[in-house]
């Protein structure tokens, strides 16, 4: 069986458009993912059991998206060992906000990693995933330098405007 390194967990799968940054970002350093679409308020014993049964299956970081109330990313933190990523899914409602501060204001004891609102924050949160992995992966590691020396170039190639 193939281990996939980072579950990924959507409070809904209207979630998809936002997180498929995300995606792109982990295959493009060759990181194997799970997507799950469990909602913290409609099926929380599924959201925990899967939470609880992550490091059994290999899972390394958990990353979550969610909106609104966005509880996802606290109530997987709550039922494994394991870094948890919250990604905060804009909203209609409030732009956002309500989900950024709903994923980032954690118990003491239940921390979640939170990254931006929306579409920069999923490819964010990939890129730190793979960081957390890259301290025990040195050619993750490595993919993670070359990403950010090619982003560099980049920058610097754009510099010259003629």
């Amino acid at each position: 069986m193939d281990t996939k390194r980072v579950l990924i967990v959507m409070g809904s799968r209207s979630d998809l458009p936002s997180m498929e940054g995300c995606m792109k970002q982990l295959d493009d350093f060759g990181v194997s993912y799970t997507v799950r679409v469990l909602s913290a308020h409609r099926t929380p014993n599924a959201v925990i059991e899967l939470s609880e049964q992550a490091v059994e299956n290999g899972v390394q970081v958990i990353i979550a998206a969610a909106g609104g109330a966005a509880h996802l990313a606290g109530v997987l933190a709550s039922s494994t060992p394991l870094p948890v990523i919250g990604i905060p899914i804009q909203t209609s409602t409030l732009g956002g906000m309500d989900s950024l501060l709903s994923t980032v204001q954690m118990p003491q004891g239940v921390p979640v990693a939170t990254v931006a609102i929306g579409k920069a924050g999923a490819r964010n949160a990939a890129i730190l995933a793979c960081q957390m992995m890259g301290l025990a992966d040195k050619d993750l590691q490595q993919k993670i330098v070359d990403f950010k020396k090619a982003q560099a170039e980049k920058v610097l190639a754009d510099s010259v405007v003629e």
